[in-house]
């Protein structure tokens, strides 16, 4: 699966970035995410629980950046697994830019599943994971601008 986006964040940039840094805020910001610890500087566990038609569970997985270029880019590449529903694992490229509202925060995602969550179909996936990407960011605007979650 691949995916690509934009989204326009009421930020300057260097609040942007030390947003996407900060694990209380992604905690935050990632639907279903039920905790999340920082290994290293570039290294990042987490627990997710997520839906994906019939099959919930949730994921235990690690998350690397690479690539770093602050406060313009970085890589993320991850790994979760769900026990029998299967696993995820994948990336994303991750750009900032500024622009008169604040700050442009593009990404190219590319990710594979396996086990049941394979067999589910990749156009429930698809509508999933882009379901899941807006609220993301919908959540993730809003707190790296320093606005409460409503």
């Amino acid at each position: 699966m691949e995916m690509k986006g934009e989204y326009t964040i009421p930020a300057p940039r260097p609040q942007v970035w030390a947003a996407l840094n900060d694990i209380a805020i992604l905690q935050q910001a990632i639907p279903g995410c039920d905790s999340m610890n920082r290994l290293s500087d570039t290294e990042i566990e987490a627990v997710v629980t997520a839906k994906v038609g019939p099959v919930k569970a949730s994921f235990k997985g690690a998350v690397t950046l690479s690539d770093l270029d602050p406060p313009n880019a970085y890589t993320i590449r991850g790994e979760g697994k769900g026990g029998v529903a299967g696993f995820a694992k994948g990336g994303a490229k991750v750009h900032l830019a500024d622009v008169p509202d604040g700050t442009l925060l593009s990404y190219e995602v590319d990710a594979a599943v396996g086990g049941k969550l394979a067999q589910i179909g990749a156009r429930l996936i698809d509508s999933t994971a882009k379901k899941l990407a807006d609220e993301f960011f919908e959540r993730f605007s809003k707190l790296a601008a320093g606005q409460p979650l409503a």
